[in-house]
């Protein structure tokens, strides 16, 4: 017997995917838990696993395709007792055409683009005379479509089956008997979306390279349209020292030393948003239509910057967690988000986030927040600025925050409570490791 196999959905909410790369090819043999292929969602790449035992008799999608539907069937496997199903008689169409090609002059046998692979008198010969020829049904669409004649191709799959590798380098079998039939769809055709963007290309003279859009580069352009399209964004900005948080992560540093764990000022900026979440719960929110969610814990959402895109892998429940803990995470999280391997539980959800760009020397920027959160808050770089210190004028580390929120869900007044909380946890610290 047939078995199916189908695009998964690899997570709750996922629709459609890439079939990023096939592991097997067919003609392979496979068993329970033996890896397909890689699939493609809006955010990883992951593994897809065989849950049946057999061979595989077709690749009826092949690697490379976008958005192909959840359910839709991607491969066929033949368990064990399976004969090959003989192909699908195809004589009809050629029989209807043969006459034409017979009685029809040479000049007419192809007024029309869809006419002229019909006129193909090989494979018609072929279905007349009854020849079974084995192939794929990928095979078969594919010669179809490059009008390459299956009974002169040499099969390598199970007993002799001709599959998608076999017609590598093969030739269109009506290409040299009637150069003039094949020229005149390609002169018919109008083709124009392919036609249209090299011509827009010349007519501005810029050399350019067009480069297909991953799932995830079409759903960060989807989502963050959707975010700044939707949201009523309002941006708060503070300044905030640093020393005190530097000396300390320095301290801590020392005393973890033993311990294999060294923490970032990133560690301890997201143990700080957490905690301003938990002290300020009106900013700790979600809007939902005529609903408010209101959260009984902060998850924090760390944007990372991969190959890809971007993609947040989430620190859960981080205002209860020590700030090892969350170091030890988010090393982990962050090195399996740059291989493609996280789970979507461990990028889905999240009750704000938090962006920081000071590695790369930026100041200030204003991050857009990611729906369905209702704030983020955009870090930049701590630098040695002139500050007034005690009264005094001095030289202090300090370092730009601006938070953007929702306002349909979060007041200008509970924004301001948060950026105050958050700026007075990094200036003392201590506070948020008690």
């Amino acid at each position: 017997m047939a078995i199916n196999i189908q695009m998964p959905a690899l997570s709750p909410t996922m629709e459609e995917g890439s079939l990023a790369k096939w592991l097997v090819k067919e003609g392979d043999t496979v068993k329970s838990g033996d890896l397909l292929a890689e699939i493609e969602t809006d955010k990883a790449t992951m593994e897809f696993e065989a849950v049946d035992e057999g061979v595989i008799a077709s690749i009826e999608v092949p690697e490379g395709t976008d958005g192909v539907k959840v359910g839709t069937v991607i491969a066929t496997l033949k368990v064990e007792g399976e004969e090959d199903a003989a192909p699908a008689p195809k004589a009809e169409a050629p029989k209807a055409e043969a006459p034409k090609a017979d009685s029809t002059p040479k000049a007419e046998a192809a007024p029309t683009p869809a006419q002229a692979p019909k006129a193909d008198p090989v494979p018609a010969k072929a279905a007349s005379m009854g020849d079974r020829v084995k192939a794929s049904p990928l095979a078969r669409r594919l010669a179809e479509a490059s009008g390459v004649d299956l009974t002169t191709v040499q099969g390598s799959g199970p007993n002799g089956r001709i599959v998608k590798a076999d017609l590598d380098g093969a030739k269109p079998a009506r290409a040299a008997e009637a150069p003039t039939v094949a020229a005149a769809p390609a002169a018919a055709t109008p083709a124009p979306a392919a036609a249209h963007a090299p011509v827009a290309a010349q007519d501005f003279g810029i050399p350019h390279e067009a480069v297909k859009l991953s799932n995830m580069r079409k759903t960060i352009a989807r989502r963050l349209t959707e975010s700044k399209q939707t949201i009523p964004h309002i941006y708060l900005t503070v300044d905030i020292r640093l020393d005190k948080l530097l000396k300390l992560r320095g301290e801590l540093n020392a005393g973890l030393g033993g311990r294999g764990v060294k923490l970032s000022v990133n560690d301890l900026l997201i143990k700080a948003l957490a905690a301003s979440l938990l002290q300020v719960p009106a900013c700790n929110v979600q809007f939902a239509g005529d609903t408010l969610l209101k959260f009984q814990r902060a998850d924090i959402s760390v944007a990372v910057s991969i190959p890809s895109g971007l993609i947040t892998p989430i620190i859960t429940d981080a205002g209860s967690k020590g700030v090892a803990t969350i170091s030890a995470e988010m090393k982990d999280l962050a090195s399996r988000a740059k291989d493609g391997k996280l789970k979507p539980e461990e990028y889905q959800g999240g009750t704000a986030s938090i962006s920081n760009m000071g590695m790369f020397g930026i100041k200030q920027f204003e991050a857009v927040i990611n729906p369905p959160q209702a704030m983020i808050m955009a870090i930049g770089a701590g630098e040695k600025r002139p500050y007034i210190v005690d009264d005094a004028l001095g030289i202090a580390t300090v370092m730009n925050a601006t938070g953007s929120f929702d306002h349909r869900a979060i007041d200008g007044a509970d924004g301001a409570k948060l950026m105050a909380a958050f700026k007075d946890l990094i200036e003392n610290p201590l506070a948020m490791l008690a």
